[in-house]
């Protein structure tokens, strides 16, 4: 999708592309500002060198200001969504305490499988019962 996006641009030209510069950069924004443990770090170069395709192609101050508005609704989105996050814990409190007690499982669950890798030797005790007590909603 990126060479594509790469060649519509070229194909349209200076004039024509510009008023979808912003949607056009969005994903490679995306991607270039991604921090996933599992992202390719060949898509990232390729976003790279698609924006400075476009950079050149429009010129410094279009792409700037199409660029620096898609930066600043990537960090509206962003915020929304933290805000959402803490207004869901307000809101919906037993939901917060069954994702809490969920994470804290996870916690557990992460160390004792940490400490086994460290020390094969050692067994870290682990809950036996995997029964429909534990999937069972938290009162």
């Amino acid at each position: 999708i990126f060479k594509f996006l790469g060649a519509i641009s070229v194909d349209l030209g200076q004039d024509r592309i510009k008023p979808y510069l912003p949607t056009i950069l969005t994903p490679l924004y995306r991607e270039l500002n991604s921090n996933y443990a599992e992202q390719d770090p060949t898509l990232k170069n390729l976003s790279q060198e698609i924006i400075d395709l476009l950079r050149k192609l429009v010129g410094l101050e279009a792409f700037s200001l199409a660029f620096s508005s898609v930066q600043k609704q990537a960090n509206q989105k962003r915020a929304m969504r933290k805000k959402q996050r803490a207004l869901q814990t307000v809101a919906n409190p037993d939901i917060a305490a069954r994702k809490k007690l969920k994470r804290h499982k996870n916690k557990a669950e992460t160390r004792k499988r940490k400490i086994e890798s460290l020390h094969p030797m050692h067994k870290a005790k682990r809950h036996r019962s995997h029964a429909l007590k534990d999937f069972a909603m938290v009162e």
